[in-house]
């Protein structure tokens, strides 16, 4: 009885804090460099997971490999992305509700130890098994490591980080294409035991990563969020000390009203997707729309692109690598190089700007393939040239997803919208585009990617309208917490 009273009080008591707004002070450090390199690694981590297993569908196929038919090797693409889809609802939920820390770190674990099992499969059943539980870990590093980076870094730098971070997936994508490239052109002995070390490597850097994020605290504002005030003060005056070199008193001064907040142990699914249906309404179907555009944009062009030069072009499997390469160099360096411009100059104006250029972008390239009039080089140009831009909208939609939400659900929307984009555009993309490449007919996948092309225009026209600017805003200030008082 005394405990249940206990509790009670606990839940019922409000705190005051300013941690958010001596969070967001901070000035950009080598202490916020180590936490980027830590935690970006999960997106590095799932192009890898992407690519070798796309680029080594002949090996896996082969007797070299697991022997596996086309459309077992099809099934096994799709678990895997069940399982990110479940990962991502599942460690959604727990991310808000036991922390950051936590989850991020139970995720890589579960990554690292699914590799090592797709890397030691003999079988379809067990190479299943291991697909799934690698979408199941990567699916929840997305929840846990998203909200993690937002609540960390400055809000002056926010987008510019949030965008290297996310284009983190482009490293893992051409380190895949590079290995899986000499691999497919290495000897026979080679390929048949080099796709077991591939995957294991993935472990390994799995594990690498998982000893880095051991130095990365627990984020302050969930703390308070839960009234662990004194953890979270003392987590934030030591990230303080670490960014001023043992001198804080340096620091520029605290500006802006502390915040009152109810304290509890979780929030209720019931009040989250009230929250999300009643109150965030609109911005739930902003979201839906900018991470369903980009998911299907992706996965309707740069996922299928092998299909559609080894269907038109006759171009061999060995070779496809070196033709997804440029796409994924482009594909980074393009939120590197704009990152800084959505803090600079704002996330409504470069959103729309980058999904209506990639929409446009993409029109332009799909009428001389109707027509065929362009060839694989010509192709890969423009096709480098869209990445360039809809890698930085992309990002900006995970970005969005994590700003204009409120602290308690922020994971858990983060998870949703992802987990709704990937099987409009992980299931339902390759589907079609599997239907239009086996038509052998240049206007039937140029239909496909205008499709593409509407709906990222379709998500530059919902951001202009109910897009919401968060450029150098406190996240406190983007969207109040459900507990303020």
């Amino acid at each position: 009885m005394a405990a249940a009273t206990q509790t009670q009080e606990a839940q019922e008591r409000t705190i005051e804090t300013d941690l958010p707004h001596r969070l967001d002070r901070l000035p950009w450090s080598s202490w916020h460099v180590r936490i980027l390199i830590a935690l970006s690694t999960s997106w590095l981590l799932d192009g890898l997971q992407v690519t070798l297993a796309g680029s080594l569908s002949g090996i896996l196929q082969g007797k070299q490999g697991l022997s596996l038919s086309e459309s077992q090797f099809a099934f096994t693409a799709t678990i895997y992305l069940i399982g990110a889809v479940m990962g991502a609802l599942f460690f959604g939920v727990l991310t808000d509700r036991f922390g950051r820390r936590k989850l991020f770190l139970i995720t890589l674990a579960t990554y690292s130890v699914a590799t090592l099992g797709s890397a030691l499969s003999h079988g379809m059943v067990s190479f299943c098994i291991s697909r799934f539980l690698v979408g199941f870990g990567v699916g929840g590093e997305y929840a846990a490591i998203n909200s993690a980076v937002d609540e960390l870094i400055p809000g002056k730098v926010r987008g510019t980080v949030d965008l290297i971070v996310n284009a983190n997936f482009w490293v893992g994508a051409s380190i895949g294409s590079l290995a899986t490239y000499g691999l497919l052109h290495g000897s026979p002995h080679m390929q048949t035991v080099g796709w077991r070390w591939a995957f294991a490597i993935g472990a390994v850097l799995g594990v690498a990563v998982l000893l880095l994020r051991l130095g990365v605290p627990e984020s302050p504002r969930w703390l308070m969020l839960r009234g662990r005030e004194d953890e979270a003060d003392k987590i934030t005056s030591e990230i303080e000390g670490k960014v001023s070199k043992g001198k804080p008193d340096s620091l520029p001064p605290i500006e802006g009203d502390k915040l009152k907040l109810a304290v509890s142990d979780h929030t209720p699914l019931g009040e989250i997707l009230k929250n999300m249906s009643g109150e965030n309404r609109m911005r739930s179907v902003l979201s839906l729309v900018l991470m369903a555009a980009q998911a299907f944009f992706f996965n309707a062009v740069f996922f299928t692109y092998g299909l559609v030069v080894k269907r038109f072009f006759h171009v061999s499997d060995n070779d496809l690598p070196l033709h997804l390469l440029p796409f994924a160099i482009g594909s980074f360096f393009g939120p590197v190089l704009l990152g800084k411009l959505f803090d600079k100059l704002g996330r409504k104006p470069m959103i729309i700007a980058t999904y209506a250029i990639a929409g446009c972008l993409l029109i332009g390239t799909l009428i001389p393939f109707g027509m065929g009039t362009i060839g694989t080089r010509g192709l890969g140009i423009m096709f480098t040239i869209i990445f360039f831009v809809a890698s930085s909208a992309a990002s900006a939609a995970y970005l969005t997803v994590s700003e204009i939400f409120p602290l308690e659900i922020r994971a858990f929307a983060i998870a949703l919208f992802y987990s709704i984009g990937t099987l409009i555009g992980g299931v339902g993309a390759p589907i079609l585009f599997g239907a239009l490449i086996k038509t052998g007919s240049h206007w039937a996948v140029s239909s496909g990617w205008a499709l593409g092309a509407f709906l990222m225009l379709l998500g530059a026209a919902f951001e202009w309208k109910w897009g919401i600017e968060a450029a150098g805003q406190s996240l406190e200030n983007v969207s109040k917490p459900m507990s303020s008082r």
